[in-house]
Parts: C-alpha cells; sequence; structure tokens
C-alpha cells in the first residue's frame, strides 16, 4: 500500500509556511490601519494550525526518502492544496470573494499563472495586494525546486534528459542537495531584490515595486493595479522586460554562474534560442506596427518588447492597447505563449528546450525518409537522445495540444465563446495570464467567465504548472496499486 505519511508531512510543513507568511501582509494592513488585518489573523491561524496538526500526525514518516509515487503526490499536492488556504484572505476579507473566485485567484498566483477575476485592485488593502504578489513568488520558488530535482526524476515530458546533464554538473561545484536548494534560494531572493530596488528606482511606490518585483522573477504577472504596467509605461516598461527575462532562464545557470562557472549560461542552447526568438518576434511585430500605423519607432518597440517578452515569459503584465493590435500580433502571440520560455524556471508553455528537441526528432524523421538506412541519431548540445526520452517528449507535446483542444471546447459547452475559450485555455494552461476575446475585453479580467468555466480554467492551470503528464498519471488504477 502507498504510504501517505510523507506526503501529508511534506504538505503539514509547506500548510504551516504559508500560515505564517500571511503575518507580513497582516502587519502592512495594520500598519495602514485597514481593518482589513483581521482576516489575515484569521488565516494564518487557520491554515498554520492546520499545517501543524498534519505535520504532527504525520511525523513519524521524518527522515525518509520519497518514492517517485510519493513525488508525484507531493507536488500534485502542494499546488492543489496549498490554495485552498492560500484563498482564505480572498474569502474573509478584501473583496468577500467566493469560493470559486478565491481559489482560482489563489491557483491563479501560486502557479504564476497571473490570470485574475478581481477588478478594482487599486482600492484593495495594500495587504491583500501584497498577499497576491506573494502567492506569485512562493509559487515560482517551488516551481523552481520543482524543475531543477522532481521533473527529471519524474520523466515528465522529457526532462529525465536534464538529469544526468543538470546534477553531474551541479555535483562538481555543489555536492550536497541542500547546497543547491540553498544557493537557489539565494539567487532567486537576490533577484528579487535587485528588481525592487530598480523598481524604485524609476518611480514606483514601495507596494507596486515589491508586488511587481515579486511577480516579476517569479513570471507571475499579479499587479497591485488594474492597468497593471500603464501606470509606469516608458523606463517601467524597460525594466519589467529586463527583469521577466532573467526570471525566465534556467536557474541552473545562475547557480552554476554565482559558483564561478560563467560558461554554461553563454553556451547554453536553450538560453541562446530563448533571446534570440525574443528578437525575432518583437522585430517583427515592431515592423509591422510601424508599418501598418502612425506610430513611432521607439514607442512601437517598448511596446511590443514587454508586451512579447511578458507573453514568451508567461508572466502576464501589460501596457498599452495591446489586446487590440490586430490579427498578426495575436498570431505571434499565441505561438510565443504556446513555446514559453526556458525549462528549469519559473516560466511554462512546452519550453524552448522541447520546442528545440522536437524539431530535432522531425529533422531526425526527415532524413530517414530521404534515405531509410542511414542512421539519423537525434542530438541536443552534442549529446545523443535515448528513445525514452524522444518518446516521453512526443506524448508531452501530443497530450498539451489535445489538452489545449478539449478544453476549449468544453468550455464553450458552458457559454463561452470559441475566442475567449480558445485564449482562456491557452492563458490557463501555458501559466501566462493574458486574456484575449469578448468575455474578456470588458474588464480585462475573467471575472464574467461562469463557475464551471472558471474550474475548467483551474484544472489547466495546475496540469501546465505540473508538467501536464502529472495530473493525467493520477487517473490511472495502477499508479495507486502497490
Amino acid at each position: 500500500m502507498l504510504d501517505l505519511r510523507p506526503v501529508g508531512y511534506i504538505i503539514g510543513l509547506m500548510l504551516a509556511v504559508l500560515g505564517a507568511l500571511m503575518v507580513l501582509p497582516m502587519l502592512v494592513d495594520a500598519l495602514a490601519g485597514d481593518a482589513n488585518w483581521w482576516s489575515f489573523l484569521e488565516s494564518a491561524f487557520i491554515s498554520g494550525s492546520a499545517g501543524v496538526f498534519l505535520a504532527l500526525t504525520n511525523a513519524n514518516a521524518l527522515g525518509r526518502s520519497l518514492s517517485v509515487r510519493q513525488a508525484f503526490l507531493v507536488t500534485v499536492g502542494i499546488w492543489a492544496f496549498l490554495p485552498l488556504f492560500g484563498a482564505l484572505p480572498f474569502m474573509l476579507g478584501g473583496p468577500r470573494a467566493g469560493f470559486t473566485d478565491a481559489y482560482f485567484e489563489a491557483v491563479s498566483g501560486i502557479t504564476t499563472t497571473g490570470s485574475t477575476v478581481f477588478v478594482g485592485l487599486d482600492g484593495f488593502p495594500p495587504g491583500l495586494n501584497l498577499w497576491r504578489g506573494m502567492l506569485n513568488w512562493t509559487g515560482g520558488l517551488g516551481i523552481a525546486f520543482l524543475a531543477m530535482i522532481f521533473l527529471p526524476v519524474m520523466r515528465v515530458g522529457g526532462m529525465q534528459f536534464f538529469r544526468t546533464e543538470g546534477f553531474d554538473t551541479l555535483g562538481k561545484i555543489l555536492p550536497r542537495a541542500a547546497d543547491i536548494a540553498r544557493s537557489l534560494a539565494q539567487i532567486y531572493v537576490g533577484l528579487t531584490l535587485a528588481c525592487l530596488a530598480v523598481y524604485l528606482l524609476i518611480g514606483m511606490t514601495p507596494l507596486d515595486a515589491a508586488v511587481h518585483a515579486m511577480a516579476s522573477i517569479a513570471t507571475g504577472g499579479f499587479s497591485p493595479t488594474d492597468i497593471s504596467f500603464n501606470k509606469y509605461q516608458g523606463a517601467g516598461e524597460y525594466a519589467g522586460a529586463l527583469f521577466m527575462i532573467l526570471g525566465s532562464l534556467p536557474y541552473i545557470r545562475y547557480v552554476q554562474l554565482v559558483n564561478g562557472s560563467a560558461r554554461p549560461l553563454w553556451r547554453d542552447p536553450q538560453a541562446r534560442a530563448y533571446l534570440r526568438w525574443i528578437g525575432y518576434a518583437v522585430g517583427s511585430v515592431t515592423l509591422w506596427r510601424i508599418v501598418t500605423s502612425d506610430m513611432a519607432p521607439e514607442p512601437a518597440f517598448r511596446e511590443a518588447l514587454f508586451n512579447l517578452v511578458s507573453i514568451f515569459s508567461s508572466t502576464g503584465f501589460f501596457s498599452g492597447s495591446f489586446p487590440g493590435w490586430g490579427s498578426y500580433m495575436m498570431t505571434v502571440a499565441f505561438w510565443i505563449g504556446i513555446i514559453g520560455a526556458c525549462s528549469g524556471s519559473s516560466a511554462a508553455g512546452l519550453s524552448v528546450f522541447r520546442v528545440q528537441l522536437m524539431g530535432q526528432v522531425v529533422v531526425a524523421q526527415i532524413r530517414r525518409l530521404h534515405a531509410p538506412h542511414r542512421v539519423a541519431l537525434v542530438k541536443y548540445d552534442g549529446r545523443s537522445v535515448d528513445e525514452d526520452t524522444m518518446n516521453a517528449l512526443v506524448m508531452y507535446i501530443y497530450g498539451f495540444v489535445f489538452t489545449l483542444g478539449v478544453l476549449s471546447v468544453l468550455l464553450t459547452f458552458f457559454g463561452v465563446d470559441l475566442e475567449s475559450a480558445l485564449f482562456g485555455v491557452w492563458t490557463s494552461i501555458g501559466n501566462i495570464g493574458y486574456g484575449f476575446g469578448p468575455m474578456v475585453a470588458r474588464t480585462g479580467t475573467f471575472v464574467d467567465f461562469p463557475d464551471a468555466a472558471k474550474w475548467v480554467m483551474i484544472v489547466a492551470m495546475l496540469m501546465g504548472r505540473l508538467g501536464l503528464l502529472s495530473l493525467f498519471v493520477l487517473v490511472l488504477p495502477r499508479f495507486w496499486r502497490s
């Protein structure tokens, strides 16, 4: 029988930490003289008590290593269970949201999606907007750990290719897993503080700078204002684009960089392709806007850079009138949103690595058709890719496209128009945050979606965040057999 005690113990500890984190926005509201601090006190007590109880009742599992099945349950449990408690401040205070909207917002935050069902963010208690940013930030850090440690072990969508590449290289620098985790956390905090400092220097208020910094590095996209970066056009857009890119590069390369090895970052084929593809997308959309409108080159470039980086990095900030730019922009945005940024970061989508590897698979198949007796090896960064990795990759991409289509059709059954449905699933499964379509145009949020459609999007957000196949595996009967 599957031993669930290690799973319960880890989730209990995480829940206790979540409750402790609620103290910070509670203090912010209290210092601001906002009565909303009571809601955070209640939420912190409920979450902390539940977490401590769950950890203590499963403490006899302390010291046991996780099996692969338990690792699946931990990863799914953290991102599906913790938002139940992360949603409490939205229900007990602030907007007094219903369970569906509160859970949607919490899942969107902790999966670093950035889609929202709330309007009037500028009038929210400051602690509540800070909490939204903290959900993004903690979720992004958790995804970084997941991407470096759990996904390669679970063989999700070709990620096992990184198991040897990542830890063999790190092992020469950081021999213990605890050192890897410590270095990763230090880098994440360092990037966030650097981003915060820059945002303050360009004129953001302390609250806006803190929330935007956490959301930028986590590629989360939550903003404390309804107009996102339209409030800080100009220098804010350039700074935002820079830190969204930094947050969507492989974290393993930062660990190597701070430990004296810069070469892996400069030579990483995934990072190089990601930056190159950003250049192609931004350049083409900028030229298209200059040719088809009377817009000057600099603002056309700046808005294209910020918004396309936001989509490519699966962040979700926006500036300008981006949804109204026309069909060419929408086409570019759709495809770069599906591709996503780099594996091993907090970004989502298929990932540049998987798209690159799939391209190599297609090229190899074409060569075999041209010369059937020729052995066409699939290689990535000079290393041969084994058949298991390729099979997992093909299955992942097929599952991604299939899920995108099925869930889009399912949304139309609940009264969502086809365009809003397609982009609603696109933004959810890619953890992108943007919304397009008639049902989104009024507010720029998903508040007008029926509750049933919001639950479909919640499932899509979790699937996209957890490597898609992680949820599929749990419904297989043999997973639960001993």
